[in-house]
C-alpha cells in the first residue's frame, strides 16, 4: 500500500496509506501518521476540524513528492477526545483518471457493490 505524504506549506506533517475512499466523489481518506512538525500546527487543525480547512495550507503528494492535484485537503484531529490514533485526513476533489490511477483498490470496491 502506498504512503502519501502530508505537507503544511512546504513542511512534512505526517503520513497516510489514504485507504479508504469515495470514488465518485473523489476522495480518498485514512489514519493520519503525524511527524514531530505536527506538533507545531495540530491546534490549528484542532481549531477548525468541523469547517472548511481551504484556509490552512495544507497538501498532499505522493511518495515521489508529486503533488496530489485536489481541491483541498483536511485534517480531522480527534485526538484530544479519542486519543492520539484517532487523527483522519481526506483529500478532496481528485479528478478522473488519477484517482484511478493512485486508489484502484477503492474503484474497485465501489464497483463490486454494483456487480
Amino acid at each position: 500500500m502506498s504512503q502519501y505524504r502530508i505537507l503544511w506549506d512546504e513542511t512534512l506533517i505526517g503520513y497516510s496509506a489514504l485507504e479508504s475512499g469515495d470514488p465518485p466523489m473523489g476522495v480518498a481518506f485514512g489514519k493520519f501518521v503525524p511527524l514531530p512538525g505536527y506538533e507545531a500546527v495540530q491546534a490549528r487543525c484542532i481549531a477548525s476540524r468541523e469547517r472548511s480547512q481551504e484556509h490552512l495550507p495544507i497538501s498532499a503528494t505522493q511518495s515521489d513528492g508529486q503533488l496530489i492535484p485536489a481541491l483541498g485537503v483536511s485534517i480531522l484531529d480527534f485526538s484530544i477526545e479519542l486519543g492520539a490514533s484517532e487523527i483522519e485526513v481526506h483529500v478532496i476533489g481528485i479528478g478522473y483518471p488519477l484517482y484511478e490511477e493512485l486508489f484502484p483498490n477503492q474503484v474497485a470496491a465501489y464497483a463490486k457493490q454494483f456487480g
